[in-house]
């Protein structure tokens, strides 16, 4: 039976360009959705083993916004970096050069998810610009430190064992059914069973694309060496943060914490959802996009 997307009627609205760009030895695959003469542009820095698909259930709430969603190197339709590491820091400097060859340094507004938001967040401590900041289940604490220590323990040793085995084991065991049913169950928290299904297809579908073993065991130890809080006091610019009460990752009083210690935060929490905060009520996250958008516009980027 084939599974619907329930944002895809939307979707398909909205216009869509495909790019490719050059970036510290990748070959960068992005997106362009919206109106080329919007207002307002998005450029989204995705979660580990995500890609530009993952945000597309809030793309398509908010049409007349000009969005781009590139594939982070080594995932998706993009290659791997060949000229900076696949850490934090060398991520967060793609990122910057990303947008800075797209000449819009200082004019797009930045949204990370999970993994993305540590990402932007050490861009901006390092230079980057944007007149605001957005994170979606920002990493308020380390990965190593979330509520459930015993699965974080498994899951550290899975990865660093997937590691060190012979690599076609290695990547056997990273890209088996089993593993990626574990993340589905233990992330998804909607009880919709049509919604929890297309949650499960979609993950089956893209959480397997990245460009080989090294690469994804790399990119997960960088995505357990930081977090958002250690770069709070070095993010001037408004930022919106979006947490989720049933995050397993990042519990809801770290995002507390770590709007106090932003500067120029503010904290929208929404109840009964989990870590998928973009697959399981992207309406509500984007009616507060929305009005974080509005606020700056009226506020200034003050």
């Amino acid at each position: 039976m084939s599974i619907q997307s329930p944002f895809r009627e939307l979707l398909d609205r909205m216009p869509v360009e495909v790019h490719e760009i050059d970036l510290l030895g990748s070959r960068t695959k992005y997106w362009v959705y919206g109106p080329a003469d919007a207002t307002t542009t998005i450029v989204v820095a995705h979660g580990y083993r995500g890609e530009h698909h993952g945000l597309e259930p809030v793309i398509a709430q908010l049409p007349d916004i000009r969005w781009i969603g590139p594939d982070m190197p080594g995932f998706g339709e993009s290659t791997p970096m060949t000229e900076a590491p696949h850490s934090i820091e060398g991520y967060a400097r793609w990122l910057t050069e990303f947008i800075g060859a797209l000449g819009l340094d200082g004019t797009a507004i930045v949204l990370g998810h999970s993994f993305g938001s540590i990402i932007s967040a050490h861009a901006v401590a390092n230079g980057l610009r944007p007149p605001a900041l957005i994170l979606v289940n920002p990493i308020a604490i380390s990965g190593l430190e979330g509520p459930n220590a015993f699965a974080t323990k498994i899951t550290v040793a899975f990865y660093r064992l997937a590691g060190r085995l012979p690599e076609r084991l290695g990547l056997w065991m990273l890209r088996h059914w089993l593993i990626v049913h574990f993340v589905n169950v233990s992330l998804t928290k909607t009880k919709d069973k049509g919604l929890r299904a297309w949650i499960f297809r979609e993950h089956h579908t893209y959480f397997n694309r990245f460009a080989s073993r090294d690469l994804v065991v790399e990119a997960f130890e960088a995505s357990i060496s930081a977090h958002v809080s250690q770069f709070a006091a070095a993010i001037p610019m408004p930022t919106l943060l979006l947490a989720a009460d049933l995050d397993d990752i990042t519990p809801i009083e770290a995002v507390r914490d770590l709007r106090d210690a932003i500067p120029n935060a503010s904290l929208t929490e929404l109840d009964g959802v989990g870590h998928l905060i973009h697959y399981e009520v992207p309406e509500r996250a984007a009616d507060s996009i929305r009005r974080f958008l509005t606020r700056l516009e009226t506020d200034g980027p003050g």
